[in-house]
């Protein structure tokens, strides 16, 4: 029997068993794994209703898990998101979609990790798109820019080109990140991340995202991170396939899963669908928001790694130095006077430490949580 398109297209995707080995001998994990969840029920765990999301009019990203704690899924809707990323960075179709599916796999990598913790996914490919840049961390905080925005209308496969997927994650308190890297060997870039999932970090997954986009409007964002846990059994697995595989049917196309989020079928109701049989357990909502880093500290913390002399040169040729932020376009300018000030008062600090500007960094998040 021949299958659909679209269930070609994500065959790899749906298949865990195909791809990674089952686990075997784990039964005391396994029973470890279903006691943690019985006593995270027994913690009093918000009701389903809680998590609901009409129409998909919220940003949201909702994760849960298996009854037996053998499966975990991240869901993510993020249309409000990217359209202001759209309009931000002045982007086409295709550049959209590139960033979107970069943006939204990374909300869903770093669901659940530490708030300071970040996760950063750079795809670096020769094509016309120039590379693709996100960040997010635990707190559903994230940015992220494309080298060309105004990109024509190509394949996206021919726009990102050949090149690496590399992601970094780390934390302040850690004293190196981590850093994981594989080859692009789709274009896609979903499956590209889902492929260094694999490779780098051995994690059995599978992960889907798309953005649909209508002239200059984006009208569906999203995607999904399902992953097994140490303790699956065979039998888990052929029930998340056979859940998968008609959650591809009813999307129909060949960006998944955006017809669902289209026709209004919320995170909570994708995940009930892959969890169907399994007992769904809900961990966490967050409302992802674009949160950027850029300050005037951190211009004068850049022109502190320079050499003096080379600063002076570049203010006696330009008489000011400007910085235009990749993330969020605002753009920076300092005068000579202004900038040999601050160079003298900071002249003591570590620009590569946040240790030394401890007072500035808790200044702007300050004033970022008031707005």
């Amino acid at each position: 029997m021949t299958s659909t398109p679209s269930l070609n297209r994500y065959r790899s995707s749906i298949s865990f068993r195909s791809r990674f080995p089952t686990h075997r001998g784990c039964n005391s994990k396994s029973n470890n794994a279903e006691e943690n969840v019985s006593k995270y029920i027994q913690s009093k765990v918000p009701s389903l209703e809680e998590y609901a999301n009409e129409s998909n009019r919220n940003d949201q990203v909702f994760s849960a898990i298996s009854r037996d704690g053998s499966v975990k899924i991240t869901v993510c809707t993020a249309r409000n998101l990217i359209n202001d990323l759209m309009l931000m960075h002045t982007m086409t179709a295709v550049p959209s979609d590139a960033l979107g599916r970069t943006v939204v796999s990374a909300l869903m990598m770093s669901n659940g990790l530490q708030a300071e913790q970040t996760c950063q996914i750079t795809l670096n490919g020769d094509g016309p798109l120039r590379g693709v840049v996100a960040i997010s961390n635990g707190k559903g905080e994230v940015r992220g820019y494309v080298g060309s925005p105004m990109l024509g209308d190509v394949e996206l496969s021919v726009a990102l080109g050949k090149g690496s997927v590399q992601v970094v994650k780390n934390h302040p308190d850690w004293p190196n990140p981590y850093n994981g890297i594989t080859s692009i060997k789709h274009g896609n870039i979903d499956d590209d991340i889902g492929g260094y999932l694999a490779e780098s970090e051995q994690r059995s997954c599978a992960l889907a995202a798309a953005v649909s986009v209508n002239g200059f409007l984006c009208t569906a964002a999203g995607g999904y991170l399902i992953e097994q846990l140490p303790n699956a059994s065979s039998e888990t697995l052929a029930k998340v396939e056979q859940n998968l595989s008609t959650l591809v049917q009813m999307d129909g196309g060949d960006k998944l899963p955006t017809n669902l989020l289209l026709n209004g079928v919320t995170p909570l109701e994708i995940a009930q669908m892959v969890l169907k049989g399994l007992d769904i357990v809900p961990l966490q909502q967050i409302s992802p928001r674009f949160q950027c880093q850029c300050t005037p500290q951190r211009l004068i913390r850049a022109l502190r790694l320079l050499p003096r002399n080379e600063v002076e040169e570049i203010l006696i040729e330009e008489e000011s130095i400007k910085a235009r932020c990749e993330f969020c376009g605002k753009t920076y300018e300092m005068g000579p006077d202004e900038i040999r000030k601050n160079l003298e008062n900071n002249n003591l600090r570590d620009p590569s430490l946040d240790s030394d500007w401890e007072k500035e960094i808790e200044s702007d998040d300050d004033d970022d949580d008031d707005e």
